[in-house]
């Protein structure tokens, strides 16, 4: 992965793939780290990105490096005219600094996903329904805070499965960043792999090339019919079925569901 991944970033490259996306006329999102963000950023604008996200293993509302201008969140986010996404956060006071910044979503996580290595190379990892549940609550207080500002929480990582989904969101996220899930698919360019961005790192890699059981067209794992009995295909309806179960029709009075502790496992 490193070896792949040592080619110089070309900004005209970048801009090409972005163009290719919206020519498909679907929602196009365009994503940087901090370390990367002051340098591409006029880039991944001018290519006419619907949404901008930031993304690292953990982001703070400045981002300070020895070798670069630190990045100034909350001016870089007031600059834009587009919609900013940040993350990740782990903790109610990391979230809530983000948000003040301006940001319309927080990306909660990290160390979690099915190709990270985080965990065992760092040390670090958050157990998803803590940190979503901490994050939703900077989300409630910063909602009083702002006088009616929402900030989406986003879970991302760790979120394999139909029952992953489902337990992110009854936690309090908005939505679910989809990885292993959607490299299940048949027609994902990944053909039967997946790797996180932490793996091509050129010093300290914390992330792996991992191969995944396909299950079928990307359509057969998002509404199904699902072939399997695991979780890993018809994720949309596996969540309608679990609201259902617990009788909820809308996403935001699914959030309250009551959610107990259970043994690993259950």
């Amino acid at each position: 992965m490193q070896q792949l991944y040592s080619e110089p970033i070309k900004p005209e490259l970048v801009r090409d793939r972005l163009a290719e996306i919206r020519a498909a006329g679907v929602t196009v999102a365009g994503a940087l780290t901090p370390q990367r963000t002051q340098d591409l950023y006029e880039t991944v604008v001018a290519a006419g990105v619907d949404l901008f996200v930031i993304r690292g293993t953990t982001v703070s509302a400045e981002h300070v490096s020895s070798v670069a201008e630190p990045l100034n969140l909350k001016k870089f986010i007031y600059d834009l005219d587009v919609p900013v996404i940040v993350g990740g956060a782990a903790t109610y006071t990391a979230a809530l600094h983000l948000m003040r910044t301006g940001a319309a979503g927080v990306l909660v996580g990290f160390g979690g996903g099915a190709a990270s290595t985080t965990r065992a190379t760092l040390g670090l990892h958050a157990p998803m329904a803590t940190a979503v549940a901490d994050v939703a609550g900077a989300r409630r207080d910063y909602l009083d805070e702002s006088g009616g500002r929402y900030v989406h929480v986003i879970a991302d990582g760790g979120v394999g499965t139909s029952g992953d989904i489902v337990k992110a969101l009854a936690m309090g996220a908005d939505a679910v960043m989809l990885g292993v899930a959607l490299a299940r698919a048949t027609d994902a360019p990944g053909r039967g792999f997946h790797w996180g961005p932490e793996a091509h790192h050129s010093k300290l890699p914390r992330g792996r090339r991992v191969a995944v059981d396909r299950v079928g067209p990307l359509e057969q794992v998002l509404f199904g019919p699902a072939p399997v009995a695991d979780g890993t295909a018809n994720l949309i309806g596996a969540l309608k079925k679990s609201m259902a179960t617990t009788g909820y029709s809308d996403l935001k009075e699914f959030q309250r569901v009551e959610v107990v502790v259970a043994p690993y496992g259950h």
